[in-house]
């Protein structure tokens, strides 16, 4: 069986672990072995906070209605109960939104 090189294959490896570690500090851009575990661990990291950005969005925008309807007079419960029951189907980040910017609106969802 004839030789195989694996030069450029072993180089283009090293290049995209260094691509994905670039603007870290220290060894952790420069140094392959360093930069190895950097690059895993920040994959990591990235794909569990896209899952928590998710959580705390929906958790602020819960907060945001629920601030809204209070200063109507009404709770966060009640309010979603009575949308649930007159089938108007905005979704929580819609209703955070006209909560904070267009508060005239939202009292009329309030009322209703």
């Amino acid at each position: 069986m004839p030789r195989v090189k694996r030069g450029t294959n072993h180089i283009k490896r090293r290049k995209n672990i260094l691509a994905r570690t670039k603007g870290m500090m220290w060894g952790r851009k420069s140094k392959i072995t360093l930069a190895k575990t950097a690059a895993v661990k920040a994959g990591v990291n990235a794909y569990r906070d896209r899952k928590l950005k998710k959580r705390t969005n929906r958790g602020l925008q819960q907060t945001r209605i629920s601030a809204g309807t209070t200063a109507f007079g009404m709770s966060y419960s009640v309010f979603m109960g009575n949308l649930k029951k007159r089938k108007i189907e905005l979704d929580r980040k819609i209703l955070s939104q006209m909560a904070a910017t267009y508060p005239a609106v939202f009292e009329k969802l309030v009322k209703a």
